[in-house]
């Protein structure tokens, strides 16, 4: 026993020298190469400028602008702040011109998000200068950008850097471009005191998003199989109209949901056709946005007479919780030098999880609440934990940067459930979490699942011809599985004609817009053939 300690004592002193060795190399080659480099001064990390502050006595005169999420989630979210009092206004959708304004003053090799996004709003503050006739000065000093900042493997914690470089160059220096996640702090730090962000705030914009999740994913159901075109768009205005009114003027959001509900149901459709359903996933800003920053996919495919399924802004929230427990839960794991099983020095790892488990919880009953309200059915939010579990097999759970291991699970469940005919990852060009990581895993995805039918797409703004090429390709053998679907379903329920399907009782009810069918088989129509045959 004696010998066993003293050879792990020793072995413990070896090992100690052998770091004091490294330490030491390293120090002596840090100083070569900072004499090779002409660094002998030290000179220091170059750091972001101080930034102006938006204080609670400017709040009165200031207008704060935003975007970014679709059409419907940026509109409910104008028409929260508005009911908090601040003056806001979101910003247009970013087209090709704000992608020409974002070249024009930004750096090469930027995300392309970057551009459409800064270039979007340098479009709207030229307007205000050119068109309205507003002094520079006066557009600095009236109005403050706030959009999301973050750290990780790709361009996106420079993207608020960029913002600032291309506002100075273009003559608008000093404008205020603030992290969103700074306003958290206004309690401590009166600079950023102008945008409160309290809980009942963060509460009141998390039930605007959810709400527009709803609206859209029952849009994107009801769209493809429209009889009048154009009158899902009319009835989606119609319902942003009511519920901008319900978040504005304190009114029942779930009231405002049954409202448009009614309207919604009013959309003469036809959903016994054969058509393929494709899963849009990808990188955040390239999957949700609705204008040229990724070539309006999403109209694109329903031209071409497909059904899409989107990924709700929820999703994402879900995801940024889970992460925060997964750590939690890894950190708990690891003992500290007192022989605590948990490296926290202020909070519980205990009660962050359990806020986690809290947090989700809320989350997932106001969908549900808002869904049920608005007709939305047999509608389920992912669970992450099912996500992470099937996806870690083929990719990492730690490895971060946009949506993690969210592409692969999602590839993995649409193609092994049978939930879409045809999967699409979108993403900027050059992408390194999305492109560079997650697609290069995919090839094992779609290796070990040859029926997969998976297309990955990279959006630079100016290439549009050659994405809607391949995802034509895509679509054929997609649009191909549908038909078969189709006609199984025919078959198995002894269908001669889908007439049979719209008279007597089952009539109304296929029909109605609400209605959808549940999941036996990707395909809607087959879906509902399954469903209304009484087989």
């Amino acid at each position: 026993m004696q010998n066993s300690r003293t050879t792990k004592v020793n072995g413990c002193a070896v090992a100690a020298r052998a770091v004091t060795e490294i330490e030491a190399d390293l120090r002596t080659f840090e100083a070569e190469e900072r004499r090779r480099l002409g660094l002998e001064d030290g000179a220091e990390q170059w750091r972001n400028p101080d930034v102006i502050p938006f204080t609670e006595e400017q709040r009165a005169t200031t207008t704060i602008l935003f975007g970014g999420l679709t059409r419907l989630h940026d509109a409910l979210l104008e028409a929260v702040f508005q009911r908090l009092g601040y003056t806001v206004r979101a910003l247009d959708c970013p087209d090709t011109a704000s992608l020409q304004w974002g070249k024009e003053f930004g750096n090469r090799g930027q995300c392309n998000p970057t551009y459409f996004t800064v270039g979007n709003l340098l479009k709207y503050l030229v307007h205000l200068r050119d068109v309205e006739g507003m002094d520079p000065a006066d557009i600095i000093n009236r109005h403050v950008f706030v959009t999301g900042g973050g750290c990780g493997p790709c361009r996106f914690g420079s993207y608020i850097t960029e913002y600032r470089k291309v506002l100075r160059d273009a003559g608008f220096g000093g404008f205020r471009i603030l992290d969103v996640r700074k306003f958290g702090e206004y309690k401590r730090n009166p600079n950023v005191a102008g945008l409160k962000l309290d809980l009942a705030t963060n509460f009141m914009g998390y039930k605007s998003i959810i709400a527009g999740d709803v609206i859209n994913v029952i849009a994107c159901r009801i769209r493809p199989y429209e009889v009048v075109p154009g009158a899902t768009d009319a009835t989606v205005a119609q319902c942003r109209e009511i519920l901008c009114g319900a978040f504005r003027n304190r009114r029942s959001v779930l009231r405002a949901l049954r409202r448009c509900r009614k309207a919604l149901d009013r959309v003469e459709v036809d959903r016994l056709k054969p058509k393929p359903k494709v899963a849009i996933i990808g990188e955040f800003w390239a999957m949700t946005t609705e204008g040229d920053g990724n070539y309006q996919l999403q109209r694109f495919l329903e031209s071409e007479g497909a059904e899409c399924e989107i990924q709700p802004v929820t999703n994402h929230f879900l995801y940024e919780i889970w992460e925060v427990r997964h750590d939690t839960r890894e950190r708990m794991m690891l003992r500290r030098r007192d022989g605590r099983k948990h490296d926290s020095e202020t909070d519980s790892p205990l009660l962050t999880l359990a806020a986690c488990r809290l947090i989700d919880l809320v989350a997932r009953a106001t969908f549900a609440a808002y869904a049920r309200a608005a007709g939305l059915t047999h509608y389920r939010l992912p669970d992450m934990d099912d996500l992470a579990r099937i996806a870690k097999r083929m990719y990492p759970n730690e490895l971060r940067g946009g949506e993690g291991h969210l592409e692969v699970g999602k590839v993995i469940e649409a193609v092994s459930r049978n939930k879409a005919h045809m999967v699409i990852s979108v993403k900027p060009f050059g992408c390194m979490p999305s492109s560079g990581v997650s697609d290069g895993v995919q090839s094992l995805v779609t290796a070990k699942y040859p029926e997969a039918n998976f297309c990955a797409i990279e959006t630079s703004g100016d290439g549009a011809v050659g994405v809607y090429s391949r995802v034509q390709m895509a679509l054929f053998k997609a649009r191909a599985r549908a038909v078969e679907e189709y006609e199984k379903a025919l078959a198995d329920n002894g269908i001669g004609n889908p007439e049979e399907i719209r008279k007597g009782r089952r009539r109304r009810k296929a029909g109605s817009a609400i209605y959808y069918p549940r999941h036996k088989v990707a395909g809607t129509g087959a879906n509902a053939l399954y469903e209304l045959s009484g087989k």
